[in-house]
């Protein structure tokens, strides 16, 4: 949860820096509006999404081997492998067990200070409802208490007292008796075009915003930001009427200049900031080339992703799960037990008395125990290297239980603190006994070359089975200096000499231990690779096109490449299918791109019927923003010649075939896709035309329309 604020504040602020230098001079409110808002959402939107790898640059995060050992395991048992369902590259490492030191107090204490962040940050959201909840109780309780008169589709609220006169939904909250009849009917027009235009639905987002970013600086001075805007944006719609003269209107901001502000959630005959709101009315308008600023905040938000979200092929942490488990949390060496003779092995359950850890192991040996009780209650022992269990009770049948007591062998923790094994507790004395770590195991470590185990490592590795051929085998596929941690990981992943040399002979065989791990976790297998290497063999470049090196395409794909492949899914059917639409000479980050926006050969094909050939860029981006067939015929069928570039930048916008047609059906016969953005952009549609041309402004040069509307 932490995190995703977090993130959500650093784009918040990346926002407001983006409008603050670029575009909050300008004089395009409307289209200023919809930007901030679209920021907004996109702030707690984006930090949900994940970036392919070969996009991202952060790096993935590294997964978690958590070992879960069988204690009682012989060490040639094999284990159950317990994959999280987002597998993706990374390098495990592993959880030590229960190591006091003062680097481990300073990593525990980090848990706590991180809870008691949170139940602060959840304390503010909790108070800041509660403000958003009491605003929204008196606003609406104002609303039904006070006299009011209706206006149409607005609500005159009467009040009597000096707060200065502001609206919300339908309500406009005001004091007729301070002003005169003038500044009254301004006001009043004021107010009714925020309500006409929406403008309480953009505070209540701010609103919001600010519940959850409470504590964000940025999140404040964006919501100052976006409120001044429609200020602006009324400010210039107010003046476009002809019954207000510019003079009159900045004389009334004066006359209403009252220090009783409103509730924040109401969009208020603003006076804090007065001043910046009558340089605004008299700036020169912004010219309309100056709207390329706007499309640069595509590539800002596609470079925060890349740059903060999650990389698509980083993985989630591992349970390395054994089949049986040993809770040593307390003193474990007495209590209950309760065993099943099954052949030649006993399962036996320890249940200790100082609380409900459970223990568990499935493979003890009818033979390494003497002479069990039948029908009678008894002693028997376990003995093994790191001490004996000694047990009570009686077996009737192949069922008994009764009480145990574990007695460690004194000489035993010596050996192991001789071999540099320190911090032995006492519980980990009976951890050794269970799993059954021998002497000799510790030896052939050391024979190894691994002298400086820990307590962690001795554990997980005589646990999860690593032994001499094992460790052998790896050094002689190519690993000779392979680590503890690279030995339990591989060996709880199932990564062994024969994986390792089929990984090599589907063509790689420099690969890393590292990367074997990413292609083990993701599944992948020699078979996978020739399948996908097969379909990719067929990709050629273009006549035109000299490569550098003739080898095919497949042979380009390094192993980072076949993770990600893997990780969003593209295999061979969608490269052959791709092939079969005309797409070919594809590259790694062609095939991730299209994969991850959604591309299929079905889609491309569909173009290729519908008669438009374009490059691979062109299907991401048009992908990306729903462009279909249908789309660009709909232009085709209007008279305009039409590209991928001309179209992404037309649907960026939201312009439709349909929405050029209704200009020409009012007499702009000649308008060009070039003026339908502008139109567009400026926010200008039939009706506000038609409205023009109700006041008398009548003309047939949509140009006009165009640069009357920037003005204003």
């Amino acid at each position: 949860m932490i995190p995703y604020v977090l993130h959500v504040a650093l784009l918040i602020g990346f926002c407001l820096l983006f409008y603050k230098l670029l575009l909050q001079k300008e004089t395009f409110h409307h289209l200023n509006r919809w930007v901030l808002l679209a920021c907004l959402a996109l702030t707690f939107v984006l930090p949900l999404l994940r970036v392919p790898q070969q996009w991202a640059l952060r790096k993935a995060h590294e997964a978690t081997v958590v070992a879960s050992p069988n204690l009682n395991q012989s060490p040639q048992k094999p284990v159950q492998f317990i994959e999280h369902p987002e597998p993706q590259p990374v390098k495990p490492t592993v959880v030590p067990v229960k190591e006091t030191s003062v680097t481990e107090t300073a990593t525990a204490l980090m848990p706590q200070l991180l809870k008691w962040a949170l139940w602060l940050y959840w304390c503010g959201v909790v108070a800041f409802g509660l403000n958003f909840l009491l605003q929204v109780i008196v606003l609406v309780r104002q609303a039904y208490k006070s006299p009011a008169i209706q206006d149409g589709q607005f609500r005159n609220v009467e009040l009597h007292t000096d707060k200065a006169p502001c609206s919300f939904g339908n309500y406009i909250f005001i004091n007729p008796a301070k002003y005169d009849w003038d500044t009254y009917s301004q006001i009043l027009l004021h107010e009714k075009i925020h309500i006409k235009q929406g403008h309480s639905f953009d505070l209540l987002l701010a609103e919001l915003m600010l519940v959850f970013q409470w504590f964000n600086p940025f999140a404040w001075l964006y919501r100052k930001e976006l409120e001044n805007n429609l200020e602006y944006l009324t400010d210039s719609d107010v003046l476009t009427h002809n019954e207000v003269e510019r003079e009159m209107y900045q004389m009334s901001l004066l006359k209403v200049s009252v220090p009783n502000l409103s509730l924040r959630i109401t969009t208020n005959y603003n006076q804090s900031l007065l001043k910046k709101r009558i340089v605004m009315m008299n700036a020169k308008r912004s010219n309309i080339h100056t709207t390329w600023k706007y499309f640069f905040l595509l590539p800002l938000m596609a470079f925060l992703m890349c740059a903060f979200n999650e990389p698509m092929a980083s993985r989630r942490p591992v349970t390395l799960k054994t089949e049986t488990n040993f809770v040593n949390d307390d003193d474990a060496s007495e209590g209950t037990w309760t065993a099943t003779i099954k052949g030649s092995k006993v399962d036996v359950q320890f249940n200790s008395d100082g609380d409900k850890n459970h223990m568990s192991n499935s493979d003890f040996l009818l033979s390494e125990f003497t002479a069990l009780p039948r029908n009678a209650n008894g002693d028997f022992k376990l003995i093994r290297e790191a001490g004996t269990m000694n047990f009570t009770g009686k077996f009737d049948g192949n069922r008994g239980s009764g009480h145990y007591k574990f007695v460690a062998n004194a000489d035993y923790t010596k050996y192991l603190q001789s071999q540099g094994i320190n911090d032995i507790e006492k519980n980990d004395e009976m951890a050794f006994f269970m799993i059954n770590i021998k002497k000799s195991y510790v030896a052939m470590m050391h024979r190894q070359g691994y002298k400086n185990l820990s307590k962690g490592d001795l554990i997980a590795t005589a646990a999860l089975g690593v032994d001499e051929p094992y460790i052998t085998s790896l050094k002689q596929n190519g690993f000779p200096n392979i680590t503890e941690q690279e030995l339990i990981t591989g060996k709880a992943m199932g990564i062994n000499g024969e994986y390792i040399g089929e990984i090599r002979k589907a063509g790689y065989p420099k690969v890393s231990f590292e990367k074997l791990v990413s292609f083990k976790a993701q599944g992948i297998n020699g078979q996978y690779i020739a399948k996908f290497k097969n379909a990719r063999a067929g990709t050629a470049a273009p006549a035109n096109i000299k490569r550098k090196n003739p080898a095919s395409k497949a042979d380009e794909d390094n192993a980072d490449d076949m993770i990600a492949y893997k990780a969003l899914g593209v295999d061979d059917a969608f490269v052959n299918g791709l092939k079969n639409a005309g797409l070919t000479n594809l590259s790694s980050s062609d095939l991730t791109g299209m994969k991850a926006v959604g591309v299929t050969p079905e889609y491309v094909q569909s173009f290729k019927n519908a008669g438009y050939t374009m490059g691979t860029e062109d299907y991401v981006s048009m992908k990306a923003l729903g462009i279909t067939p249908e789309y660009l015929n709909g232009f085709k069928n209007a008279g305009f010649k039409i590209n991928a570039d001309k179209a992404a930048g037309l649907k960026a916008l939201g312009v439709t075939p349909e929405y050029v047609k209704s200009f020409k059906g009012m007499g702009f016969s000649d308008i060009s896709l070039d003026d339908a953005t502008a139109l567009k952009a400026l926010g200008i549609t039939p009706k506000y035309i038609t409205d023009m041309r109700e006041k008398g402004f009548k003309s047939n040069d949509i140009n006009k329309y165009i640069t009357m509307k920037s003005a204003f």
